[in-house]
């Protein structure tokens, strides 16, 4: 068995992905945001939501996700609105929370950018499709 070498794929795409991870997290971070809130943000941007929607949308139970609410609000990125047809209590984004998620989505694609770039599109389906695969296997 070889040891694991830093010149491995593996271990160029571990690195890769804690390293787009800190600069995911910056932008955060500058804006005095916690990990996660830009998941709120990315989700509400689609629309108002519930919070027992969001919460399921997002994979949290509704308690944790009532306390980054509460911040979300104080912060005015998040207010409390009637959302959906039936006019439900739930919560959307404030126009600040609209132009910060905007700006989070324009870092996320140039950091997309900067990793695609060079592949052509046939090359960056089969590399989406790859990775897919490999998360797939490692979740087994």
């Amino acid at each position: 068995m070889s040891k694991p070498s830093s010149r491995s794929t593996l271990y160029r795409l571990i690195e890769a992905g804690q390293l787009a991870h800190k600069a995911l997290l910056l932008p955060l971070l500058e804006r005095g945001l916690e990990p996660g809130d830009d998941a709120v943000l990315f989700e509400l941007g689609r629309s108002g939501a519930t919070e027992a929607d969001l919460a399921s949308q997002l994979g949290l139970p509704v308690e944790n996700l009532a306390a980054r609410l509460t911040r979300l609000i104080e912060r005015e990125l998040v207010t409390r609105q009637a959302v959906g047809p039936e006019l439900a209590p739930g919560v959307a984004l404030t126009p600040r929370g609209i132009r910060i998620r905007n700006g989070l989505a324009d870092h996320w694609a140039q950091l997309e950018e900067a990793l695609l770039g060079e592949l052509k599109p046939k090359p960056r389906k089969k590399l989406a499709t790859t990775l897919k695969r490999f998360v797939d296997l490692l979740k087994l």
